[in-house]
């Protein structure tokens, strides 16, 4: 049996080590590429393609245009997770503004109809490492969980291709089993 292979776009993250290391436990390959260096076109070999977190700011459209063009128009599942959401809601018409900073695990409600909830129950506990949030789901995407410091903690677009994140969930117990949700739309 061949595994599926996820691209992995590394936006600067601390946690690229564990965050590739999830999907290998998942049963998937993984191949990495710095945000500065996608490609035009995804290999058909990557059945989904997951954005990493990133100190940089999403506002920079100059900079993230080819990583945008490619998570737009790929037709394979796509999930950003903390700055990865935020470039893909930035550049969909989302505003970000400066909170508390928070960092350890958080509970957040989340939407269990959703496939991406699929392992968990109705509150997770999340690792935040952050002080950006998204204020509101931009046209066509729609918040699928939220908590007391953020209205969008989890993001899906309207037709359920692209998912976001605001959490790192390339920790804790419950972060896996929502990659696990995750690994079901692509594998």
């Amino acid at each position: 049996m061949t595994s599926s292979r996820v691209l992995v776009v590394n936006n600067g993250t601390l946690s690229l080590k564990q965050l590739r290391k999830r999907f290998e436990d998942l049963g998937s390959e993984t191949d990495t590429v710095d945000a500065a260096s996608v490609p035009a076109r995804l290999d058909p070999r990557h059945r989904a393609v997951v954005l990493s977190g990133t100190k940089v700011r999403a506002y920079d459209s100059d900079y993230y245009r080819p990583l945008i063009d490619l998570v737009m128009n790929a037709d394979v599942p796509v999930l950003g997770i903390c700055g990865g959401m935020q470039i893909i809601a930035v550049a969909a018409g989302a505003e970000l503004a400066e909170g508390e900073q928070r960092v350890g695990g958080y509970d957040v409600e989340v939407d269990t109809a959703e496939p991406l909830f699929a392992y968990v129950k109705p509150t997770v506990t999340v690792f935040h490492r952050h002080t950006l949030y998204l204020q509101g789901a931009p046209p066509g995407f729609r918040s699928i969980g939220r908590s007391e410091h953020a209205p969008v903690e989890f993001l899906a677009s309207d037709d359920g291709r692209i998912h976001g994140s605001q959490a790192h969930l390339e920790f804790r117990s419950d972060g896996m089993e929502i990659l696990r949700g995750f690994a079901r739309l692509y594998q």
